[in-house]
């Protein structure tokens, strides 16, 4: 490759404008200023545009309808509410336009050359080969590269024949009115929100699944109660048989087998393909490398320096295959950027204690070690407990009429420290927040409940499942049935 004549030699070459990119371009400028940042599309995040603020801004469209059809139990009749899908989604895009503009905004801000558009791959390890739409070609020569270039929703190849009744969350977001059906595949983080919100405006909604997973939930007690719960307010079937799935001329026609063994027939609007996101790493070129891939084509890296098993390449956001979120996504983009600035010293990163919400209702929370991992590290040895506690009557979800929901605690024995939590229940945003903080700390199960509860809240909830817990590590008194202060809770 010596006789490569790139048309351009820099430091550090960023493969990616999104939050990673982003992340990684200004850390690694604190090092030097022989940095670009090369996109292939329009410039800002999954979450700003497609991802996290557009959904949450559907979502609190659907919350405030969803109060109108609970008032009545608080004695307060607000009677149906009048639901305007125009009017809905021009808010939605309103929003999402604002958010995404802050985001240009701050791209603006880059110097002209430090970004090249076009789609990059690499030649070898120090050359990218960067393509733009007009048919120009570039070579890239970097002493240091990072690949940030992020993911893209997957699903299954025969359902291209749909056309245009095939959707992934970003069509939805470009709607101008709400749809009366869609079938939404895949009951994780995106199609529970988004399946839900619909149908709580007033979109009649099919959700299917396989394997009978919900959301990120990994421990089967709280699968189980999503299952219910979720199943209780639209049609979920989280192990689903569908036998037909065909264009018609009007929508999608849907033949499966209910959960009464019955076959069934229908038609939706729309298929809305929720199935998960593929790192964007399979048309980089990475076959010219000598570098390490997992079982999915991706680059692995050290946990903590983002670096590769090829020294000068590191990967960082959606495209590494950790965690899809967009706090990890600018941790990662920092931690790479500022690796490759340097060149020399390569420094372990601070890499926070996991943390994920789903902003459903009840919504979900995973914080820490998962079920999944600690069975799988502690299981065979009983090394582990759970404290447990119901919000079906815990004191101040029942007063708000949000008590619906199953927490688990998860503890070391011996050590007593607290090891990770999943949470399907009120405000578990804010609850994961104080636990996450508490892994984060490397507090014991003990010391947590040394911190101060208020009285009535819904944060007593954790203080329940930490006496649970405790108890069963044999670290404090066995639980009581009721507190003396009010008869709930304990």
């Amino acid at each position: 490759m010596s006789q490569l004549k790139p048309n351009k030699t820099v430091d550090v070459a960023i493969i990616g404008g999104g939050t990673a990119g982003l992340a990684a371009y200004r850390a690694a400028k604190e090092h030097t200023s022989s940095v670009v940042m090369i996109e292939a599309g329009p410039y800002g995040t999954t979450c700003a545009r497609v991802g996290c603020m557009p959904s949450k801004l559907l979502i609190a469209a659907a919350e405030n309808a969803h109060q109108y059809h609970k008032s009545a139990q608080f004695g307060v009749n607000l009677g149906k509410p009048k639901i305007d899908g125009f009017a809905v989604m021009q808010r939605v895009k309103a929003e999402r336009d604002r958010f995404v503009s802050f985001v240009l905004e701050s791209v603006d801000g880059i110097e002209a050359e430090h970004k090249i558009d076009g789609y990059a791959e690499f030649v070898d390890q120090h050359h990218l080969r960067v393509s733009h739409s007009n048919g120009d070609t570039l070579i890239i020569k970097a002493k240091r590269i990072v690949i940030a270039s992020g993911s893209r929703p997957a699903y299954p190849a025969a359902w291209q024949a749909l056309g245009d009744r095939l959707l992934i969350n970003d069509d939805i977001f470009e709607w101008d009115r709400l749809p009366k059906s869609v079938a939404v595949f895949g009951p994780g983080v995106i199609g529970l929100e988004l399946g839900q919100a619909l149908h709580r405006l007033g979109v009649k909604v099919l959700m299917f699944g396989v394997g009978g997973a919900v959301g990120p939930l990994s421990d089967p007690a709280l699968t189980e109660y999503a299952n219910i719960v979720y199943g209780n307010e639209f049609y979920l079937d989280s192990d689903a048989k569908v036998s037909l799935i065909e264009r018609s001329e009007q929508g999608v026609k849907l033949r499966y087998q209910d959960q009464q063994g019955q076959s069934v027939e229908t038609e939706v609007d729309y298929l809305i393909a929720a199935t998960g996101r593929r790192p964007n790493t399979d048309k980089l070129g990475l076959d010219k490398l000598n570098i390490e891939l997992d079982t999915r084509g991706v680059p692995v890296a050290d946990h903590y320096t983002l670096q590769t098993s090829v020294s000068n390449i590191f990967i960082a956001g959606d495209a590494s295959n950790q965690i899809p979120l967009l706090h990890e996504a600018a941790d990662q983009g920092k931690i790479a950027g500022d690796n490759a600035g340097r060149g020399k010293n390569i420094r372990a990163g601070l890499r926070r204690s996991p943390i994920a919400a789903v902003f459903s209702d009840p919504q979900i929370a995973m914080v820490g070690e998962s079920y999944r991992d600690i069975e799988q590290r502690l299981g065979n040895c009983g090394c582990f407990e759970i404290g447990s506690v119901s919000f079906e009557n815990q004191g101040r979800s029942r007063v708000m009429l949000v008590n619906q929901g199953l927490a688990h605690l998860y503890g070391e024995q011996g050590t007593g420290r607290f090891l990770g939590a999943e949470i399907i229940g009120p405000n578990a945003e804010h609850l994961a927040h104080l636990l996450a903080w508490a892994h984060q700390a490397k507090m014991t199960v003990s010391q947590m409940l040394d911190m101060p509860f208020y009285h009535p809240v819904i944060e007593e909830g954790l203080r329940t499942a930490l006496r649970d817990l405790n108890a069963k590590l044999h670290l404090g008194p066995e639980m009581i049935d009721a507190c003396m202060e009010c008869g709930v809770g304990s």
